[in-house]
């Protein structure tokens, strides 16, 4: 059909980031929902152009679901969308399927028309069960209860940055076909820090920067990484929710601006072996609510409060029992390994790279506590509910020398899965219903797959792997 009979909204990418980052400074405020949700509704009926509302969630294993209402249907049923739990892995029973949608207006993004679409804003929903509570399988609304629990109670805001490293892959479906080509194809071997201007991995995270910047991301820096064909895109820390879902679209953007230039952005932890893995080192800290950040102590061990070595302690104490939901694939495995830089070792430290939590360098202002060990492919919102729970509310083992100890994180996901199933600590974190259905879906993947990693990627982990996971692939084992 002709474009010259339509007429979609389409904003500059100036415009864009502007508003978005209104949108984001009223999040940061704590502006009353109700007032939000006023604006958006009203903006939303005023504006002229806009054609659909893209409604955003996720699955219990990370994977990020979108669904487009028409703007005319949303405005007049926004409190009543319903969906069929029963097709979203990991959720309901098919006897049992009915969910609903809650729109957080809060989480809305005014969005780029040449990557999601002319005439479309996005927003993310909240998963309501039947009786009107948040469902316990939304990890999200988990999250975000916990956030607001921790601020209620203690007058905390819970911050994370995260560092999240990916691979572009020659060609469209690179992660689907893998099962037939046997291999990923770089498409450029510099490695750190080095690119041409016009080459096509700099060409990638120049167009994927340019829209974060336009969705309100606030860049800070972004390069090649170590490994051939490797990259990261760094933007600025948020509260826990909007970290989680910014890192929900961080990938999805990766991912459409890579597919428009005919490749892939794969968030595999090690597709190749032989090279660095991808990880997503998770940066937390906590404020109160005159803004002060909890975690610095000029005067403390590596400036760190007892506070923020109490958070430390208590992560390694539980590094064991929280490894699956940090490192949720048979592939993640693979990048646990010492001999690529990798945080294999249930240690503290300020210099050594292959502890799994590092204090980095801080001031007031961005004193902080590194978790090393996450892979890029778990989901974001169990990976910040989990290490933040658990540095807040778990226990401290009586382990000598326990930031230093000789401890070891698995080196295989059924290792991994046993920790999991059998550790307290979980059973607290996610309840025992949600937990078995995690396990469940954990020990179908690796039930697919050798239970000896080798040195070669096979076939089954990447095409039994959560994020690449549809149907047709799932069927052929």
């Amino acid at each position: 059909m002709p474009s010259d009979y339509r007429d979609f909204l389409e904003l500059s990418y100036e415009e864009l980031e502007e508003l978005n980052l209104q949108a984001k400074e009223q999040r940061k405020k704590r502006v009353d929902p109700e007032t939000i949700q006023e604006e958006r509704v009203k903006w939303l009926t005023d504006t002229k152009g806009i054609k659909a509302v893209t409604v955003l969630f996720s699955d219990l294993e990370g994977r990020l679901h979108m669904l487009d209402y028409d703007k005319k249907f949303l405005l007049k049923s926004y409190d009543n969308l319903t969906f069929d739990g029963s097709s979203i892995r990991g959720f309901t029973a098919q006897r049992e399927s009915d969910l609903r949608l809650a729109l957080d207006w809060a989480a809305f993004y005014y969005a780029p028309a040449d990557v999601f679409g002319s005439g479309k804003v996005l927003v993310f929903g909240e998963v309501i069960d039947k009786n009107g509570s948040h469902y316990v399988g939304d990890l999200r609304g988990v999250l975000k209860a916990f956030c607001k629990e921790q601020y209620e109670k203690n007058g905390y805001t819970l911050n994370a940055a995260n560092e999240i490293e990916g691979f572009l892959f020659e060609g469209l479906d690179a992660e689907r076909n893998f099962p037939l080509t046997g291999k990923f194809e770089y498409t450029n071997q510099g490695g750190y820090y080095h690119s041409l201007p016009g080459d096509p991995l700099r060409e990638f995270i120049d167009l994927s920067a340019e829209v974060q910047r336009a969705m309100g991301f606030e860049n800070e820096k972004d390069h090649p990484e170590v490994a051939p064909s490797q990259f990261e895109i760094n933007y600025t820390y948020g509260d826990a929710v909007a970290a989680a879902d910014q890192i929900q679209l961080y990938k999805l953007i990766c991912r459409q601006v890579a597919n428009q230039m005919g490749m892939t952005a794969s968030f595999l932890p090690k597709p190749v072996v032989g090279v660095n893995g991808s990880g997503m080192h998770t940066n937390v800290s906590i404020t109160n609510k005159a803004g002060k950040n909890l975690f610095w102590d000029p005067k403390g061990e590596e400036k760190i409060s007892k506070m923020a070595w109490t958070f430390v302690d208590k992560i390694l104490t539980h590094g064991n029992d929280i490894c699956l939901l940090l490192n949720a694939s048979v592939n993640a495995y693979r990048r646990l390994d010492p001999h690529f830089e990798a945080p294999n070792q249930i240690k503290a430290s300020a210099t050594d790279r292959g502890s799994m939590v590092r204090i980095p360098i801080g001031n007031e202002k961005s004193a902080r506590v590194e978790v090393r060990s996450v892979g890029p492919d778990a989901n974001p919102y169990a990976v910040l509910y989990t290490v933040f729970k658990t540095g807040l509310t778990g226990n401290v083992a009586k382990i000598k020398n326990l930031r230093q100890a000789e401890r070891y994180l698995p080196d295989n996901i059924y290792t991994a899965i046993e920790d999991f199933k059998s550790a307290e600590w979980t059973t607290e974190l996610l309840g025992e219903d949600v937990k078995a259905r995690y396990a469940e879906l954990k020990q179908a993947s690796a039930d697919r797959c050798p239970r000896l990693l080798g040195t070669v990627v096979k076939a089954s982990e990447v095409q039994f792997h959560h994020e690449v996971y549809n149907q047709l692939l799932w069927g052929q084992f």
